[in-house]
Formats: structure tokens, sequence, C-alpha cells
């Protein structure tokens, strides 16, 4: 079998356990580090005839981080696709054992064993209410129905824009400052937040600087997003 993947999460999830179908991956798929496959662009702008001299029998895409008009154009060329959508990590959880199983995998990788572990072991924690920025100019914060909104649930945070009409409200900075939020979570991608990135725009509310793949990626990077995500938001600035 000869795989494409334009989906990073899924790109290090394929490579760490069935490295050898895999023989296209885009330019942000960054994990694993000596990834030596063909690069095809980006995920959101992938060059699809480079995606095609490939050969591939399947391609990789999600819902969210792909479009559908690139997914259409692949179906059209011929190209099997596997979507992927996951809200919840549950969700991802399985969508994960059902493609490593369908590319070949003998069994469940120890790295997804270990991740089903680490979420189903987490203890009861009281819920702080946070706001959750993914991009700023303009500000863009999680709001239901996401995977990093679930990831987040179950280690404690509860999202003010929970029950908002859109998955990705785009509030203005007074709107958010106004959501008496005791924690602004700050991730590192899609929007590179650090310590003089973001922070100083909420006015004294703590605000907890966070892995974003481990916020966001479904993949290996699950086994130990758990203990990573609570350290990190366990120490605001």
């Amino acid at each position: 079998m000869r795989v494409v993947s334009l989906v990073p999460s899924l790109t290090e999830a394929v490579a760490a356990t069935v490295p050898e179908v895999l023989v296209g991956a885009t330019d942000w798929c960054t994990h694993p580090a000596d990834l030596a496959v063909a690069r095809v662009g980006g995920s959101k702008y992938p060059d699809l005839d480079a995606v095609l001299a490939l050969r591939p029998d399947l391609v990789l895409v999600n819902v969210e981080e792909n479009r559908e008009s690139d997914a259409a154009a692949l179906r059209a060329a011929g190209v099997a696709l596997h979507v992927t959508y996951p809200r919840t990590v549950d969700e991802a959880l399985d969508e994960l054992g059902r493609l490593l199983a369908a590319l070949g995998a003998p069994g469940e990788p120890e790295w997804l064993t270990q991740a089903r572990a680490a979420w189903s072991a987490l203890p009861a924690v009281a819920p702080r209410r946070a706001v959750i920025p993914v991009w700023r100019r303009p500000w863009v914060v999680l709001g239901g129905d996401t995977f990093a909104g679930d990831v987040l649930r179950r280690l404690g945070i509860g999202n003010a824009y929970a029950a908002a009409a859109e998955r990705y409200p785009r509030p203005a900075l007074d709107e958010i400052l106004g959501q008496g939020a005791e924690l602004i979570v700050l991730p590192d991608e899609p929007y590179a937040f650090t310590g003089d990135d973001g922070p100083e725009a909420f006015g004294g509310t703590p605000c907890a600087l966070v892995s974003g793949r481990h916020l966001t990626w479904y993949g290996p990077s699950l086994a130990e997003a758990p203990a990573l995500l609570s350290a990190q938001l366990a120490q605001p600035h």
C-alpha cells in the first residue's frame, strides 16, 4: 500500500506504526523529526500534482485541516481518501485504531494502548472557566464541539465559549475580557503564542502557555498529552 498523509498528526501515527506504507506528507508534518518521505506542500494548499505523482492507494485527510475542494479533486482523479473528523478524545483514539488496522498494523501499537490508559486514568478536578484563543489579529477562540475543547474539558478546563453557535468564534477582545475567565489558555499553534506575544492582552488574567501539538494533534502525542498539558495548565504566567 502507498499512503500520502495531508494531516500532520496522522503522519506521525502512521510513521510510528507502519512506516513502510507512507510515501508522502505535507511540509507541516514535523514528527517524527527524521521523516524521509516526499513532501507535497501544505495541509491547506497541497500540491495535488505532487500527490498524484506518488501514485497513492490512499490519501489521509481531515475535515478541518484540509479543504473540501482538494478532497474533491483527489476523488475526481480516482484516489481513495480516508477522512477523519474526531471531536472528542475517545473518537480520536477509536479512529486511530481503525485507520492503523486498515493500513496493516499487526495489532494495536503500544503508544495507542498507552494513550487509552492515560486518558482513562485522569482524576476528577474542579473545572476552571477559561478562554482558549487559537489566533489573534483577529482573535479566534475555541467554541464547542472541538477535539481540543474535549481535551481541555477532561483536564478540568471549562470553556467559556463552549455554547457558542460557531465552533471557532471571533469575539472582540473586550468581549473576551468580559467573560470572567479564571484562565487564558494559549497554545503555540496554530498561532505561536509566547510569553511575549499574547498574555499582555488579557489584563492580568493568568495565562497558561501550552503545547499546541499536544492539545490538537491526535496521534502518538496523545500518550503524553494528559501529563504534559496538566503540568502546563498548573503553571500559568
